[in-house]
């Protein structure tokens, strides 16, 4: 792969990062206990009629984000590795067969970590 072409999906890939990471900022928060974790912050309504109705509104909230949250944080975990990957000159090699990964593949999924055959 081509300098430029490693710069443009490095380009892409810090931009996910920071999309996500802004995502996800907006219901979670990270976790200093664990890297890569984000914990879903328990959402406050206040001010409800019922404070019954408040507290089951906040947990719905709550479980309905958990899957979004964990999803992100799968996306995010693969952005990190294929930047990390980027500085030890080890990305776009699948973990597979060790085989290039074809560009066409990292041009739509700069974050992929097997090439076609073994995805």
């Amino acid at each position: 792969m081509d300098k430029k072409t490693l710069e443009e999906l490095k380009t892409r890939l810090l931009e996910e990062q920071k999309r996500i990471q802004d995502e996800l900022g907006a219901f979670a928060a990270k976790d200093p206990n664990l890297k890569g974790d984000w914990d879903s912050k328990l959402p406050q309504f206040g001010d409800r009629t019922s404070e019954q109705d408040e507290n089951q509104d906040e947990v719905e909230e709550y479980v309905d984000v958990l899957p979004v949250e964990h999803s992100l944080e799968l996306r995010l975990r693969d952005i990190n590795l294929a930047l990390e990957k980027i500085v030890k000159g080890t990305y776009g090699t699948c973990e597979k067969c060790g085989k290039e990964i074809e560009l066409e593949r990292l041009k739509a999924d700069p974050e992929a970590r097997m090439c076609v055959e073994h995805a």
